[in-house]
């Protein structure tokens, strides 16, 4: 069958569709997605404004469209923290079912981290024994560790690439002082993190996901994505380390000529560069691997094991057409 999940984050909205069915690795199929940074569209009392619900409503239109056009049997559709911490996160969801027929399910930071990690599993296998997932967004950075399919312990804290940029940086490049009080802030954050995490046991196995991750394994020498999933692809800590004080004295200008960085998150890339090291220090992590599978492949893969055990039904197409 042909799945498609539409994921709003922080950073970008982006619809997935894969080919797929119970016990078969997904084969990504086709995809349509757009810059649209939520959080550029947030008002001062924290609110998505007017502008920002428009282009959102506009771009699922878009995504609903074509994954009708693309024979898409089943849509899965879910934001992140861009919406579930806006003040009228609810309204715009409301309003963007209203006016496409979509509903976008909200999913916590616990749940996001629980999912990621399901995903993960999948990839690794597992030879890979305990696992220790880091997840770094645009709002928020995941935790998670495990042995089995699903995780002993999933956790979400707001620790994410632009979140930290706004609240930390007042320029660009920022100040010492500015990197000096995020890295004691994320560090103090993450401390607590680790100490419960690690009471599971220590992991065989740390890995990375997301954009973030996968843009300071490249700066760190890892092969491109052009080099196809299956390639190994490691990131240590002290070529991290050395990267992120580089960064810390580049533009963002400079940041986007980096291998791996687009020019939309060369703003944020020092500060997830800066709470990956944290998470890397504070957890006693030496090398880490990047994943290619996270949130959405995790949701593709619970959908179709509901799917086979039919406690889900898929989604007529025609359904999705909205006033």
């Amino acid at each position: 069958m042909r799945l498609g999940v539409l994921d709003v984050g922080s950073n970008t909205v982006h619809l997935l569709l894969i080919d797929g069915h119970p016990g078969a690795r997904p084969e990504p199929y086709a995809s349509h997605k757009i810059p649209l940074q939520l959080v550029q569209y947030l008002t001062p009392s924290g609110d998505i404004s007017d502008e920002g619900r428009a282009a959102l409503t506009e771009f699922v239109k878009s995504a609903r469209d074509f994954a009708i056009e693309n024979n898409a049997e089943d849509l899965l559709a879910f934001a992140t923290s861009a919406i579930r911490e806006a003040g009228n996160g609810a309204e715009v969801l409301q309003h963007v079912r209203r006016k496409t027929g979509v509903s976008l399910s909200g999913i916590s930071g616990d749940q996001e981290a629980a999912i990621t990690y399901f995903a993960v599993r999948r990839w690794q296998g597992w030879g890979a024994g305990r696992i220790l997932n880091f997840d770094i967004g645009g709002g928020s950075f995941e935790f998670s560790t495990g042995t089995d399919a699903l995780p002993d312990a999933a956790m979400s804290v707001p620790l994410g690439a632009g979140r930290l940029t706004r609240e930390f940086f007042e320029e660009q490049p920022p100040a010492p002082k500015q990197t000096k009080r995020l890295r004691g802030y994320v560090r103090e954050q993450i401390e607590a993190v680790a100490q419960q995490l690690l009471a599971f046991g220590e992991p065989n196995m740390v890995v990375g996901t997301s954009k973030t991750f996968r843009s300071l394994a490249r700066i760190c020498g890892a092969a491109p994505y052009s080099a196809g999933p299956h390639v190994k692809r490691e990131m240590h800590v002290t070529d991290l380390r050395l990267w992120t004080r580089r960064m810390e004295a580049m533009a963002p200008a400079e940041r986007a000529d980096l291998p791996g960085v687009s020019r939309m998150r060369a703003d944020q890339v020092l500060a997830g560069a800066m709470a990956a090291e944290a998470a890397m220090e504070m957890f006693g992590v030496e090398t880490m691997r990047v994943c290619p599978w996270a949130l959405r492949e995790g949701l593709i893969l619970r959908r179709l094991e509901h799917l086979a055990e039919g406690t889900s039904t898929p989604l007529d197409p025609k359904t999705l057409v909205g006033e």
